[in-house]
């Protein structure tokens, strides 16, 4: 495959993961969220039930942080071949690399944990569900977060073996 488009391929995939995790960044670190709040909550309860109870309560308390931080750093990797061209491949490659690795945990948090593919949550109001689908006045349904990091997991595994080091 031509250069040209392996970094076309590259951009587009940089492009689109970093607007999705870039996009998360206001909820993760806002502690009035009610979807980041809801999602790791039920995780650290399912942590503390099944490894132990004082990792479910770090991560109830920190993960959203945590992912937060490695979703930035990944998007920053993504984004800096713009003053770095000569370095996109390898950059893009090991950008890619690690939103897979945070991709992997996401997928897996929501097939394997009480969370579910379209996690959902009980709110007071339909003004709470803002950034999400709206299933009834009382409850929120987000069904674009599980579906997004399963593209990014598919995009992220092509773009890293097309960006490999060849020898």
């Amino acid at each position: 495959m031509g250069k040209v488009i392996i970094a076309i391929i590259s951009w587009l995939f940089a492009a689109w993961t970093s607007f999705v995790f870039l996009n998360s960044l206001r909820f993760k670190f806002d502690t009035t969220a009610l979807e980041p709040a809801h999602i790791f909550s039920t995780i650290g309860t399912w942590l503390g039930e099944v490894i132990s109870p004082a990792i479910g309560d770090l991560f109830s308390s920190f993960g959203q942080y945590a992912v937060g931080v490695a979703e930035l750093f990944t998007a920053f990797l993504l984004l800096l071949p713009i003053l770095l061209w000569k370095k996109r491949r390898q950059l893009h490659f090991w950008g890619a690399l690690l939103a897979v690795c945070v991709m992997i945990g996401a997928i897996f948090f929501h097939l394997f944990t009480p969370l579910g593919w379209h996690p959902t949550w009980a709110v007071s109001g339909a003004s709470e569900c803002a950034a999400v689908f709206i299933e009834a006045t009382s409850q929120c349904s987000d069904t674009f977060l599980a579906n997004a990091a399963l593209s990014i997991l598919i995009g992220g595994i092509i773009v890293a073996f097309l960006n490999r080091k060849e020898s």
